[in-house]
C-alpha cells in the first residue's frame, strides 16, 4: 500500500519511532537480522525507539541494536510482563502501564512515526489499531510494514479482498508504505508528507462491483 502524498510538507519532525514486532525467540534469524539493522538505522537517524519494553525476541533484539548505536530506547509495559520478568531494565525510560489498553495509547502518544516488523497476533492488532486510527483522522503519522519474508503478504491480501467488496474504501492502500528494505522504510519517514484523508464511509448502497 504505497502512501498517495498531498503536497504539504510534515507537520511534526520525527524525534521518535514506535515499533510493534514480535517478543518470539522461535522465530527465523532473517527476522532478527532485519530487526537489528532496523535499529541501528533509527538510532543513525538521531531517532528514540518506543516499544512494548521487554527484553526478549525481536523487541529485545531492536532495543539492544539501538543502543549498540548510540541511540535511546524508551518502553512501555504493562505491569504483567514487570511481574514475569520480561522488562527491559536497560531502557532510558521504563514506562509501566496497568493493562495492554494503556500501553498501546502510550506507544501511539509517544511517537512521532510507527514501523511494525512481523509479529504475532499481538502486533497484527497494533497494527490494525494504528491503521484504523489513522482512517478516522485521529492522527496523521507515517506507518511503515517493514516486510521481510514477505510476511504481511496475507494481511495486505485481506485488505484487497475487503476493497473489492467493498468493505474497505480505495484509498484505504494509502495508510502505510510496505517494503522489505531497512533503508527505504527510513527513507520513507524522512520523507514522509502527510496525505489528504478521505472520509471512510462509502456514500451510497451501490451494488458489489459497482462505483
Amino acid at each position: 500500500m504505497q502512501a498517495v502524498y498531498s503536497a504539504a510538507a510534515m507537520t511534526n519532525p520525527i524525534h521518535a519511532v514506535t515499533l510493534y514486532c514480535s517478543s518470539s525467540i522461535a522465530i527465523d534469524n532473517t527476522y532478527f537480522d532485519a530487526g537489528r539493522a532496523l535499529g541501528n538505522a533509527i538510532a543513525s537517524s538521531g531517532w528514540k525507539l518506543v516499544y512494548g519494553g521487554n527484553s526478549v525476541g525481536l523487541m529485545g533484539a531492536v532495543a539492544d541494536a539501538v543502543r549498540q548505536a548510540g541511540g535511546k530506547v524508551i518502553g512501555v509495559t504493562p505491569q504483567l510482563f514487570i511481574d514475569k520478568g520480561l522488562d527491559d531494565k536497560n531502557c532510558d525510560e521504563l514506562i509501566v502501564t496497568s493493562g495492554m489498553r494503556e500501553r498501546k495509547a502510550l506507544m501511539e502518544e509517544r511517537g512521532d512515526a510507527f514501523i511494525a516488523l512481523p509479529g504475532g497476533l499481538g502486533t497484527l492488532e497494533e497494527v490494525f489499531e494504528i491503521i484504523v486510527g489513522k482512517q478516522l483522522a485521529y492522527h496523521n503519522k507515517p506507518i511503515v510494514l517493514l516486510n521481510t519474508r514477505n510476511y504481511f503478504a496475507p494481511f495486505l491480501e485481506m485488505i484487497e479482498r475487503g476493497i473489492e467488496h467493498r468493505f474497505i474504501k480505495p484509498h484505504a492502500r494509502q495508510y502505510c508504505f510496505v517494503t522489505a528494505d531497512v533503508e527505504a522504510a527510513i527513507g520513507y519517514l524522512r520523507n514522509y508528507k502527510p496525505p489528504v484523508l478521505a472520509d471512510k464511509w462509502f456514500s451510497s448502497r451501490v451494488p458489489s462491483g459497482v462505483e
